[in-house]
């Protein structure tokens, strides 16, 4: 699992080929034993949860970052590596 950026304990990455399940570009995202997977056009939690503090984290970067991560999106679903981004400083 390709880990795209890490930022106060939250883990962010995209699986190569993960478009069959959720079929929306998305991400995961994992803190501590709690995970989530994240709809990068709109923000809403497909599967999972974080801690509501967390998850307000993970929203901030998204807005910020959706750009990165659409191009990440397909990259990873062409099966080719992708690129980290930075983190929620």
């Amino acid at each position: 699992m390709p880990v795209i950026s890490m930022f106060y304990g939250i883990l962010v990455y995209m699986y190569a080929f993960d478009n069959r399940r959720h079929h929306l570009p998305h991400f995961h995202c994992e803190y501590g034993d709690d995970s989530a997977v994240v709809s990068i056009l709109d923000g809403e939690v497909l599967e999972g949860s974080l801690p509501k503090s967390k998850m307000k984290l993970v929203q901030a970067w998204l807005e910020i970052h959706r750009e990165d991560l659409q191009a990440d999106w397909k990259l990873a679903i062409a099966g080719q590596p992708v690129m980290r981004i930075k983190p929620l400083e």
